[in-house]
């Protein structure tokens, strides 16, 4: 018998029979007659079920557990007569109140932001998710890796600016208003930073408050991005407009999945999270609210065992890394790739030969290519841990005195260039350049065989003021300014025609990687790289340029497409490969200039050779000359 408890009690004021519980299930489970509670608890003292009436301040009933574990560190009874609807409940563990970690609903929280009453601990419950909910044969788009297009947003920055033009701004309903700009843009995956449970009021770090004077010290921060420890299993209610949470985030993810866009949630969990219950929780999101995958921020061996879990084995999931024996294999007539590294790798090298780094062609080139059979890779040039595209062309160090941290946190190194003078400027050619390399990491990201994710607000010039690390800024500095879509109205055509052309080039963006061999037989490989000298890719350390051609017959097509690749601040000329019969080239695009419209794009008479401006990146088609009617 366990320190300070008694014999068990077996019978509650309100419900029928407490009888001893079920292991098998963590958490509060419907069960045939009533309601089975379940928790893990190493200790020695009294564990107890704290049960609330809903509506009602105090404490219901308090049942203690049974005397001895289930099994293991699990205790377990069930409740019979137990009607959820009516009720909410918490843990006593050790004579703290404690929230159920499986609970599907934590109800109590205020206003996002807004203090949690320190003096009563019974104000924050679990809850029950009651009300059947009609999924009207939804199902997701199920979106292959080498179709997707992704679009990494904070559901409360999005909308949360008052230049969003949503009637619900900064809500699950503010995000669904959206759905019509997301689809002009081009995207078709929506990638949610944190929106599970997750307390936002956070303790200062001690070095914070240095150096202010008494009436600015600081006593708590916004977890704005919300990562960390949370409720997985619930949803962030301050999240939504409406009081039924549940119901809205439902209705936003079948509005998303009517329109073909994919959801994919992110999740943090440190490492003393239970891999079980990590499997448990990505399940019962992907049954419960229909979600496509999941962004697992977690230690690799854990994301392996999760990615092993045959219930997910068509849940799409991303990590940094994923061993070769946790991915599955790939059979295109069976299912798609589910697992996907989404790690720096493709930002680091990229950044650095967009500033014109010496010895990157190797590694540019690499990025572009690389698309293993057996996972999916998930490309992307900025994220929200750092420098926006506008910063990361504006900035050579992070600005981030508004984070009250002496400027101390965030990265470092952020492989950022700011065209010659650091941060805002009205030189028109320093301005004109920064745009210019805007659209060259764009065209680098677009281009690439692996996914593409885009972070939201880059696709119209969308600013921190150099802040990397806008964990804590609930405000305009993290809030995307829509007004900013007037403003760089030309980056967004950019960026839509830049997405269009990807895909209607399956070259672009194949189910596995190029080898780089004519494997066909049809007199190109698939891939070929080419210099000064056509087929003859320099890949020296000095060179900072070089030309790709890909043969769209390997993709059921017949067109080529070549890009040229200047990132040297000098004009470089590329020599062209030889094409076929009436074939000719025609320039498609130029990010020194723009994007041509379709069948107006200007042909090249001279064949041979074709001039790029220093810094620039010129895309070109190859296909046949149209006949002239007669």
């Amino acid at each position: 018998m366990r320190k300070g408890q008694g014999k068990n009690k077996v019978e509650g004021k309100s419900f029928k029979r407490i009888s001893k519980g079920d292991y098998r299930g963590l958490g509060a489970v419907r069960m045939s007659g009533g309601m089975n509670f379940a928790l893990a608890a190493d200790t020695e003292e009294p564990v107890s079920l704290l049960i609330y009436k809903k509506g009602e301040r105090d404490v219901f009933e308090e049942i203690p557990f049974p005397d001895e574990p289930v099994i293991g560190s699990i205790y377990a009874m069930k409740l019979e007569g137990f009607e959820p609807q009516r009720y909410e409940y918490n843990f006593r563990i050790e004579g703290c109140v404690q929230q159920d970690p499986y609970a599907k609903r934590i109800t109590g929280r205020p206003a996002f932001g807004e203090p949690v009453p320190a003096e009563d601990p019974h104000c924050i419950r679990s809850g029950f998710v009651t009300r059947e909910y009609d999924w009207e044969g939804d199902r997701g788009p199920d979106i292959p890796y080498e179709d997707v297009v992704a679009y990494n947003l904070h559901v409360r920055g999005f909308t949360k600016h008052s230049s969003s033009g949503v009637r619900h701004k900064g809500t699950f309903l503010g995000l669904q208003e959206k759905i019509p700009y997301l689809k002009e843009l081009g995207v078709n995956q929506i990638k949610l930073m944190p929106v599970y449970d997750f307390a936002e009021r956070m303790e200062l770090s001690p070095h914070t408050n240095m150096n202010y004077k008494e009436k600015e010290v600081q006593t708590f921060k916004i977890n704005y991005w919300g990562y960390g420890s949370g409720n997985y299993f619930a949803l962030k209610e301050a999240y939504s407009y409406g009081k039924d949470a549940v119901r809205e985030f439902k209705d936003m993810i079948k509005a998303f999945h009517l329109n073909g866009l994919e959801i994919i949630m992110e999740f943090s969990f440190p490492k003393n999270v239970n891999p079980r219950l990590i499997s448990s929780c990505l399940a019962y999101w992907a049954v419960e609210y229909h979600i496509d995958g999941f962004h697992l921020l977690c230690d690799e061996t854990v994301a392996s065992f999760v990615s092993k879990d045959p219930m997910l084995s068509s849940t799409k999931l991303l990590g940094i890394y994923f061993p070769d024996e946790a991915r599955g294999p790939y059979d295109r007539k069976k299912r798609y790739r589910n697992t996907a590294e989404c790690n720096d790798g493709f930002m680091i090298d990229m950044r650095c030969f967009l500033k014109g780094d010496e010895g990157m062609v190797n590694a540019a080139t690499y990025r572009l290519r690389r698309n293993p059979s057996g996972s999916g890779v998930i490309n992307y040039i900025t994220n929200h841990d750092g420098f926006t595209l506008a910063d990361l062309v504006s900035y050579n160090e992070k600005h981030n005195e508004e984070n009250r941290e002496q400027n101390l946190d965030g990265p470092d190194n952020n492989y950022s260039w700011n065209c010659g003078i650091e941060g805002k400027t009205k030189r028109k050619k320093v301005v004109e350049l920064r745009m210019r390399q805007v659209r060259n990491a764009l065209a680098l990201l677009l281009l690439a065989q692996g996914a593409p994710m885009l972070l939201a607000g880059d696709e119209m010039g969308n600013t921190q003021n150099g802040n990397n690390n806008a964990y804590c800024q609930d405000n305009a500095v993290s809030w995307l300014n829509w007004n900013m879509q007037k403003t760089n109205q030309p980056l967004l055509d950019f960026t839509k025609g830049l997405i269009e052309f990807r895909k209607k080039h399956r070259i672009l963006h194949m189910p596995s990687e190029l080898k780089v061999m004519d494997t066909m037989s049809c007199g190109y490989p698939d891939l070929s790289y080419h210099g000064d000298r056509a087929w003859y890719g320099d890949f020296d350390d000095s060179c900072r340029h070089i030309g790709l051609m890909y043969c769209g017959e390997y993709a059921g097509e017949d067109e080529f497409i070549y890009i040229a690749l200047n990132m040297h601040w000098e004009e470089k000329h590329f020599a062209l490969p030889s094409l076929n019969g009436d074939y000719k080239w025609y320039k498609a695009l130029d990010t020194a200039y723009g994007i041509y419209e379709e069948e107006e794009e200007p042909v090249l008479e001279d064949e041979r050779y074709l001039k790029a401006d220093g810094r620039s990146i010129i895309v070109l088609i190859g296909r046949q000359k149209p006949r002239r009617k007669k």
